[in-house]
């Protein structure tokens, strides 16, 4: 496709999520543009993500600014995509997200372009960041990452765990606990996709309301993707990840 027809095509698709969005958002009762849209670009190449960005844009800005809703984050799987692709963006964005596995070894790499990691899935790591940051004298916002589903190919802690983890991470100097993710339980029933939604809506309310130091804007919950955001929304979502839904089918990676 041409640059033209990919910019018509990603922008039609832009739009009916962001409908599909704002639907579930009334039908949970809901105010509009409470969720917030987060573009999943895993394997996507830079000029379709910065086709994405400016179409996106574009809608927001032939609303009036009151009406607009926010603009959409940018979420990597692969530290290396992010530190690839981020320097690119900032003209468009400065929200990039982390949303993939984060290996020890990668530290630098993701402090070095990530605003934000939604996939703290450890203590230890938290500790690793936490390390970093103070030494860089910044703050990272990050989330911890819950095993809803109890699925072992999905990263996570196990809900049994998750509210003591997060208390120790909202202690951390470095980081700032903005909340929780998660990967919905591969499943054809939404009835068993919206209980572990449920289960970690559950978590973040107990961290909330423990009162502990560093907990008091852990209100953040990124679930939810293309096929289940609906549920998602459901379960007070923040967060909803869409790659597919605006992309297409991912490129096939060489």
């Amino acid at each position: 496709m041409s640059s033209a027809s990919d910019s018509t095509e990603i922008a039609a698709r832009l739009a009916r999520v962001r409908a599909r969005v704002a639907a579930a958002e009334d039908a949970a009762g809901r105010p509009r543009d409470s969720v917030r849209l987060l573009l999943a670009t895993k394997t996507q190449p830079l000029e379709v993500v910065r086709i994405a960005l400016e179409a996106d844009a574009a809608a927001r800005a032939a609303v009036p600014a009151g009406d607009a809703p926010r603009a959409v984050l940018v979420g990597e799987n692969r530290v290396q995509e992010l530190v690839a692709k981020a320097p690119h963006l900032h003209d468009l964005t400065s929200d990039f997200h982390l949303i993939g596995p984060l290996q020890s070894n990668k530290v630098n790499q993701a402090l070095g372009a990530a605003t934000c990691i939604e996939s703290v899935d450890s203590v230890d790591l938290a500790r690793r960041l936490a390390t970093r940051c103070v030494s860089a004298g910044r703050v990272l916002d990050v989330l911890v990452q819950v095993n809803v589903s109890g699925e072992v190919t999905k990263h996570g802690l196990d809900p049994a765990h998750a509210v003591e983890a997060a208390l120790e991470v909202a202690a951390l100097d470095g980081l700032r606990l903005r909340g929780f993710m998660t990967v919905g339980a591969r499943s054809p029933e939404m009835d068993v996709v919206r209980a572990g939604y449920s289960t970690l809506r559950g978590i973040r309310d107990r961290v909330l309301a423990s009162g502990a130091a560093g907990t008091g804007a852990a209100g953040e919950l990124s679930m939810g993707m293309s096929g289940d955001l609906e549920a998602a929304v459901a379960e007070d979502a923040t967060i909803v990840r869409v790659g597919t839904g605006v992309f297409g089918a991912r490129p096939p990676v060489a």
